[in-house]
């Protein structure tokens, strides 16, 4: 909806804004965390879902959280 030159206006400060973010994630240190045996065998069972084709449609979601037209 906006004009050509204010959208690049506003992609330029977003860009600006997101940046330092963006080098903060980069270099910051990853933390290992353990997954427990109840974890494993959970992320098993999602995957086996997903494997079925029993995931939930997109379309659910944004309905879900109040996101679809």
């Amino acid at each position: 909806m906006l004009p050509e030159e204010k959208l690049t206006a506003v992609r330029s400060l977003l860009e600006v804004m997101v940046e330092p973010l963006s080098r903060s994630l980069a270099s910051a240190p990853v933390e290992e965390e353990e997954i427990t045996p109840e974890t494993a065998a959970a992320l098993e069972r999602a995957r086996a879902s997903l494997a079925r084709g029993e995931g939930v449609p997109h379309e659910d979601i944004l309905r879900e959280f109040g996101m679809s037209k």
